[in-house]
């Protein structure tokens, strides 16, 4: 039976923010060393064994890919999915396993203690569709379709499979290692999860890797900084005719848009590369009511965390203007009043280029015949990252499109070449325990 054709044409990142930049090097002392420790754990036995492990169960992988993905994980609603990813974790085998206080599912694999340190591995439990969403895996041809198939159920599969195959092979590290399953890393989950992870007090770690999406080469060192709020103007309301003159809150909130759109279009025009949107409006009653109550949903995002505080104090100030406007306009009746509520903070930053642990992923990426892409997104590595704790973002393997649309969809091609690299950057950082 021929193959039938695969939709490379609707490829479409995973990582729906990444922004790719210039691959950027270490000295060259520096990054021959590095590249030689990653290519030694390369040839090591071990890790041989564990990356044909890897292929030889490549089945078991797409199994866990499958069974996960047609476990609704709204946000804020992973627990179901927590729960059959915890399972696994003990089915496989780890020194302990448990869901922390915020539902992050954690594993945790000792190692020598030669090191005193511990390294993160994971994937995030949450999908950005609604519960009721049909999240039955299609096959068609050698292709699987369903929402969250790929960003990021095949985050979790691989952090399994990781798991799996080092098991399988004895391979031991001198760093703790915690295979992780984090919740809210989608949308107004806001990185929940893994903010609970970093936490005052929460478990140490040393460095993190999110396993986020499919791609094999690209290396997300930078973190996209975001600021998110509801803005809820309420007024009296009243009749469109009977009460005319009343402060109207959707003719206050157009003008608060209006000013935004000018003065962030400008600010965002030069400097670091920064946007902004409003996604969703809401409220009124009818085409004859002046609105009681009216909100809207704002994104702000850059590169650069001074600019995202500034243009959030643009954002403030014409949010404040417009609806001051407004109350001066009115005829009669009460004011109108302003509630702006901060639904998302996400942090900008990033690991320098030139950072071992960077410069690590970049070697086992090349190590593996591939051209690394460093590159910016918003994922869980934002908060570590802002935080001085060095981590990184990579893909879990495999080819896929349509991420966050109901037609998301992924193929196994080169699939088991993606775990490998995770694989090969988590015993680089955590390092290969001797022998004996």
């Amino acid at each position: 039976m021929p193959r039938p054709q695969s939709p490379f044409h609707r490829v479409l990142p995973a990582l729906v923010a990444l922004t790719v930049v210039p691959l950027a090097r270490a000295t060259p002392a520096a990054a021959q060393t590095i590249e030689a420790e990653v290519r030694a754990l390369l040839e090591d036995p071990r890790v041989e064994a564990a990356f044909r492990h890897i292929v030889e169960h490549d089945a078991e992988t797409m199994r866990d890919l499958v069974t996960l993905t047609e476990i609704p994980a709204p946000p804020f609603k992973e627990a179901e999915r927590g729960q059959a990813f915890l399972a696994r974790l003990r089915q496989i085998g780890v020194d302990s396993a448990w869901v922390d206080e915020e539902g992050n599912v954690l594993g945790l694999r000792r190692g020598t203690g030669g090191s005193g340190r511990t390294v993160v591995v994971s994937g995030h439990l949450d999908t950005v569709f609604p519960e009721g969403t049909d999240v039955t895996v299609k096959m068609r041809g050698d292709t699987l379709f369903a929402p969250g198939v790929g960003d990021d159920t095949r985050g979790l599969a691989t952090v399994l499979a990781v798991l799996r195959a080092m098991n399988a092979v004895d391979l031991s590290t001198e760093a703790d290692i915690l295979f992780v399953g984090t919740v809210g890393e989608e949308g107004l989950g806001d990185l929940r999860g893994v903010k609970h992870l970093f936490r005052e007090g929460g478990p140490r770690i040393d460095a993190f890797i999110s396993v986020d999406g499919i791609s094999d080469r690209r290396v997300t060192h930078e973190g996209l900084g975001s600021h998110r709020y509801r803005v809820t103007v309420k007024g009296p309301g009243g009749h469109s005719w009977g009460a005319f003159g009343l402060a109207n809150p959707a003719h206050a909130l157009g003008r608060a848009i209006t000013y935004f759109d000018v003065a962030a279009d400008a600010f965002t025009r030069s400097g670091p590369r920064t946007s902004y949107n409003v996604g969703v409006l809401e409220g009124g009653t009818s085409v004859n009511s002046i609105p009681f109550e009216v909100s809207m949903l704002v994104d702000m995002r850059s590169e650069s965390q001074e600019a995202l505080v500034r243009l959030d104090s643009i954002f403030q100030r014409v949010m404040r203007r417009a609806v001051e406007e407004a109350n001066e306009a009115r005829r009669h009746g009460d004011p109108l009043t302003l509630e702006v509520e901060m639904i998302g903070n996400r942090p900008s930053g990033e690991v320098a280029a030139d950072h071992p642990f960077v410069q690590r992923a970049v070697a086992a990426t090349r190590l593996l015949g591939l051209e690394p892409q460093l590159g910016r997104s918003s994922t869980d590595s934002n908060i570590p990252i802002s935080k001085g704790i060095p981590a990184v973002t990579l893909g879990g393997g495999g080819v896929g499109g349509g991420a966050h649309s109901p037609d998301e969809w992924f193929l196994n091609e080169n699939g088991p070449r993606g775990i490998q690299r995770v694989l090969l950057v988590l015993v680089a950082e955590a390092g290969l325990a001797p022998v004996g």
